[in-house]
This record gives C-alpha cells, structure tokens and sequence, in this order.
C-alpha cells in the first residue's frame, strides 16, 4: 500500500511522507493535470472542426445544391449535423475508435501498424495497407484544402461588415497562409501558448452568440429530435441526399481527434468534446438556424457573421481569423508528423527533419512539406477564391478517409478484439450506411472541384507504394548477392591487415555482409580491429524504451552485428545510441569511429520487378532521399560513402 502512495506523488516522496499528504492532495494533482489537457486538446485538436461554423450551415442553403429556405429544411439540416456528430464523432470515433491505440498513439498509419503488427502475415493485409496508405494520401488532400477554405471563409468577414472591402479579402488570405507557413521553421512552441485560450474564447463567443438568438427562436431545439432528420428524408430525398454533401462539412476534423491522441491523451479529449466542443458548436448552428428562421435569405450570406451586432462583427473576424489560422496550424504539424511516420514505416525517402523544440520530441519541421504545402493551399485560393466554391473541394477527401477507417476498424473489432461477427456487422452496419452516404454525396461534387483532392491522394498514393515496393525490390536484390556472413569472417580476417579504430558499416539488412564492407576491403584491402555491421529497424510500436535499444550479436574476430531499434514516432540517433553500448569490446569514441555507408545507383533490369515509369520515378525518389548521414545523426567528418549498383 505504501509503495503504491509513493507513486501518486511526487517522485522523490517517501512513503511515508506521501502517506501524512492530504487525501485529496493527489486528486486535485491529477484534476488540474487534466483541466491543463482539456485546454491544450481544445487549442490544438478542435480547430478545424471548431471553424465548419464559418461555412457548414450556409453551404447547405447557398452551395451547389442550394435548399429552399423553409423551416422543415432549416430543422432538418441541424437534425443531421446534430445526430452525425453524435453516431460519427462521439460514438465511432471518441467511444469506439480511440479505444484502438498502438501504445497511445492514434492515426490511420498507427492503426495499420497495429494490424500489421498482430496480423502475422496473412494475406488479407496487403490490402489492408494499401486502404490505410490511402487514407493517408487522402490526409495530403485535406491538409492543402483546410487551411484554404478556413482562412478564406473567416477573412471573407469583412466583406459582410463592409462590402468594400471585398477586393482585398484575396491578398489578405494569401497573406496570412504565407505568415503562417513562413513562421514554421522557426517553431510554434511560443505561438502554441496561445492556442488554448483564443479557443476557449472562441468557442465561448461562438456558443453565447448562438445562444442568444435561439432564445429569440426557441422553437429550433426541436431540431434535436431525429424525427426532423427523418422528414427531410422522407419529404425529399433526392434533395437530403444533396445536402449531405455540405452537411458534412460539420464534421470535418473528426478523424483529428484520434490522430492527436498521442499528444494528450484519450480522456482530456473526450472531456473537451463533451463538456465544451460539441455543446458549443450545436449552439451556434441552432443559433444560425434560429437566424435564418427569423431573418430569412437577408442573413444567409453569412449567418455566422450576421449573428453578431454590427458593432461586434469586426472583433469576430479577428477572432475567427485566429481560430482559422490556430486549425490550419494544426493540420500542417499534423501533416508532418504523418510524413515523419510514413519515412519511420518505409513509405517515403528520408527527409530532412528540423527539431523545433529542445524539450518535446513531437515539435518537428519538415522543409520540403511545408513549402510543398504553401504552394499548393495559395494555388487553391487563387484558383477557387472563395470559401463557397472550395466547400465542393472538401469533405470528400475526408469522408474517403473516413470509410476506410470502418474497414480498418472492421479488423480490429473482429481480428484483434475477436468481437462475434453478427454483434460486429450490426454494430459496423450503421456507420458504413452513414458514412457511405456521405461518400456518395460528396461523389456529386466531383465536377466542381471535389477532383481536386482525389487527384492529390491517387498521386499520393502512387508516390507512397512505388517507394515501398522499390524499397522492398531493391533490398530483395541486394541479399540475393550477399555473401553469407560467417563464410566472409573466416576469409578476411586471416588474409586482410587489421589497422585501429572502428569501422560501423550501415546495412538495411540483418544477414549477409554489407556491399559497403566488400566495396572498402576490395579497394583499400584492410579491415579495422573492430568492425561493426549495423542495421536500423523502425518497429511497428509508436516508442521503443532506451532499455531495449540495441541488441548485440558477436560475430568473432572483431566482428560484431548490432540493431538499433526505434518507434515509428521516434528519430534514430545513432551516435547517441551507440554511447549506451558497453559489451561490444571497448566504448564508442566517435572520434576513432568511422562510418561506412553505400550510396546505391539503379540500373535498368531486362526483367523490372516493377513498370519502367514506376522504376523511373523510384530512382528519382533515391536520388533525392536525405542523405542517410543527415538522417542518423552521424559525424559528418567520420562518414565514408561508397557506391554501389543494382537493378530492381
């Protein structure tokens, strides 16, 4: 009981001290903990969901598929986002989904590695794979198109407080996007303080005003019953299927709430959504709803806006304006988090990576996606100028993503909770009907911009697979031709001249000896007294603990075979790492280490182990990977490169 005590408190407590704490003392530690987790989870993970206000509502009425104003529309579109966040977000995604964690991280990548991980090699995986590859791709799309349609639709404000103000909101989009891009390099730890409170305030602002003009209507709470849902349906169809195309624009940031888990945990962000998020965001709808009621066509050009007193609107742009950037933030960090975790797993090259923060490990910069991404949100704002027509740019990239993560959850009920399968498929059932409707909706806006998205995910998707299947070709290849470690020991180490010092030869596999270690001995005909064959492998775990780092194998004669293991969340520092290793001989010293690495140039094979325009943009790929030395950390003035060729 005692040792138990001691761990609720602080860490150099006593026993018996923690025994004579307050009873309470430990309760009121953890509930603090969590209230500082809710409102970090509300400034980082609710931001995109947090801004659909902005558009969502309007675009049912004043999108593509315009409804008519009447009150059966008006209660029937706040009946659905109603009950669509409470089947998609609250029960599929923070009582269901969340649950599915690969040692506390979430993401579709984390998900598939989870499967991969106890699948043991089945052959429906493939297939699995390449539906969570995808979802990824798909995560690329939403990651350009977030940003655009947020910022856009919040500096679209002025022009409702001012329409002469309507020739600048362009620009001033475009000039916030690049502030914000721009700003990246240097870290968001200083910013991110910020993000907690303007949230909080945002979604009290935007949940008092919705609240003060449902008490002018307050008829439109009947819009909570799933009867008015059920109406809509029933009295036209074909125009309640059209409209869940913008319907769903009102969930749009779900799946943020599982791939952010890692950041804080599953119970802060489910008592953020529950307590604060969900009760604020229906608010403002009915709010909206209540509007329009009242007020008809003259308040659809924006409803959000039109909510505020005039002498309000203006503070209300800023803040919304905050709100838009603090949710574009989050998508690009979660964008390269997705992108470090696609490298961990083998699905993109090595990229350079910037730590932004000395202090937490998840803060990272990734150059090459961040002014990838800015490219790519500043040709959609110029291209679709305003947030009306970039809604039929979005949702379908999301909704794509979230049908796959029903058949990614499909498995883990079945495969790895071994749920019954009827109790399974009447559970599934209804999110598969939901979420398949939404697709489907959201097929129709295809024509008019919803290609876009699709067409970033499919080349995407393509640039992902060719490079794990070059990748996987290409190793295959190279052990083909590795001469057999034990065969090469007996040789050399008798016949070559042992000079001091140690030699680590990097090797991406962990049997056969290193083209690098043949390349060296064939050219400069000497072996140093230790050599080491080493491999990195990124496990199919989030963290691998510093305890189980390294695993040792002897080879004889100063030879030795050592892997380094590493999460997917983690980056691999290989001089750090190899200071933790003591039963190799002597301890590393860098400065008597060198370190050998081959450099491989693809030639063409009269039997491709894969289509020549496939081949061709995987060599491209290579030749442009980060160097591996960037890569491990190694001391760039200990580093050898020699090359070597192969065909795939």
């Amino acid at each position: 009981m005692a040792d138990d005590t001691s761990r609720t408190g602080d860490g150099d407590l006593s026993a018996s001290s923690a025994a004579q704490a307050p009873a309470g003392h430990a309760h009121h530690g953890q509930k603090d903990k969590l209230l500082k987790l809710v409102a970090g989870a509300i400034g980082i993970v609710f931001g995109d969901i947090g801004t659909s206000p902005l558009y969502a509502f309007r675009e049912t009425f004043a999108g593509h598929h315009p409804l008519t104003l009447d009150r059966l529309h008006i209660l029937g579109v706040i009946s659905l986002m109603f009950w669509s966040m409470m089947l998609v977000v609250t029960l599929k995604y923070v009582a269901i989904i969340m649950r599915a964690d690969n040692k506390g991280e979430g993401g579709s990548l984390a998900l598939l590695a989870l499967i991969n991980s106890q699948s043991d090699g089945k052959k429906w995986t493939s297939g699995i794979v390449l539906l969570g590859v995808f979802a990824t791709s798909l995560f690329y799309g939403d990651s350009m198109i977030t940003p655009a349609v947020s910022v856009l639709s919040a500096v679209e404000g002025l022009a409702v407080y001012n329409p002469g103000f309507q020739p600048i909101i362009l620009p001033a989009a475009v000039a916030l996007l690049v502030g914000l891009f721009s700003i990246q390099r240097g870290g968001t730890s200083k910013v991110g303080a910020l993000f907690g409170p303007i949230m909080l305030t945002y979604f009290f602002t935007i949940a008092t005003l919705g609240l003060l003009s449902i008490v002018k209507t307050p008829d439109i709470l009947f819009a909570l019953n799933p009867y008015w849902a059920v109406r809509f349906f029933i009295d036209t169809p074909l125009a309640a299927f059209l409209a869940l195309g913008s319907v769903v624009l009102a969930v749009t940031g779900a799946e943020a709430l599982y791939a952010d888990m890692g950041h804080f945990g599953r119970n802060p962000i489910r008592v953020s959504w529950l307590c604060f998020v969900l009760p604020a965001l229906m608010l403002n709808y009915m709010g909206q709803g209540a509007l329009l009621e009242r007020e008809g066509y003259a308040a659809l050009e924006s409803p959000f806006y039109n909510l505020a007193p005039n002498w309000f609107q203006l503070p209300l742009i800023g803040l919304a304006t905050a709100a838009a950037v603090i949710a574009s933030q989050a998508v690009i960090t979660g964008a390269f988090s997705v992108t470090q975790q696609a490298i961990q797993l083998g699905f993109m090259p090595r990229l350079r990576i910037a730590h932004t923060s000395a202090s937490t490990v998840g803060q990272i910069y990734i150059p090459l996606v961040n002014w990838g991404l800015l490219v790519a949100v500043i040709l959609l704002v110029l291209s679709f100028r305003t947030s009306s027509n970039l809604t039929a740019a979005y949702g379908i990239a999301v909704t794509g993503a979230m049908f796959i993560d029903n058949v990614l959850l499909t498995v883990v009920l079945l495969r790895l909770w071994k749920w019954h399968w009827a109790g399974a498929v009447a559970f599934l059932s209804v999110f598969y009907i939901i979420d398949g409707a939404y697709f489907a909706a959201n097929l129709t806006k295809v024509p008019d911009g919803g290609w876009v998205p699709l067409f970033i995910g499919f080349v995407i998707f393509t640039l992902l697979t060719t490079w794990s299947r070059g990748r996987k070709l290409m190793v295959e290849r190279l052990r083909e031709s590795a001469m057999p470690i034990p065969i090469f020991v007996a040789s050399a180490a008798n016949s070559a001249v042992r000079v001091p010092g140690t030699a680590v030869f990097m090797t991406s596999t962990a049997d056969g000896v290193p083209h690098a270690l043949l390349h060296n001995l064939k050219h400069n005909k000497v072996l140093h007294e230790r050599v080491v064959l080493l491999t990195v492998k990124i496990s199919d775990v989030p963290v691998v603990p510093d305890e189980e780092r390294y695993k040792l194998e002897d080879l004889g004669r100063g030879f030795f075979r050592l892997r380094l293991d590493y999460g997917f969340m983690q980056e691999p520092d290989v001089p750090a790492a190899l200071k933790r290793v003591h039963d190799c001989g002597q301890s590393f010293k860098m400065m008597d280490t060198s370190f050998f690495l081959a450099r491989q140039t693809l030639l063409p094979s009269s039997h491709p182990g894969m289509a020549v325009w496939r081949e061709k943009i995987f060599a491209w790929m290579l030749r442009n990977a980060e160097s591996a030395m960037e890569f491990f950390r190694l001391p760039t003035n200990r580093v050898v490169e020699l090359g070597s060729q192969v065909e795939i």
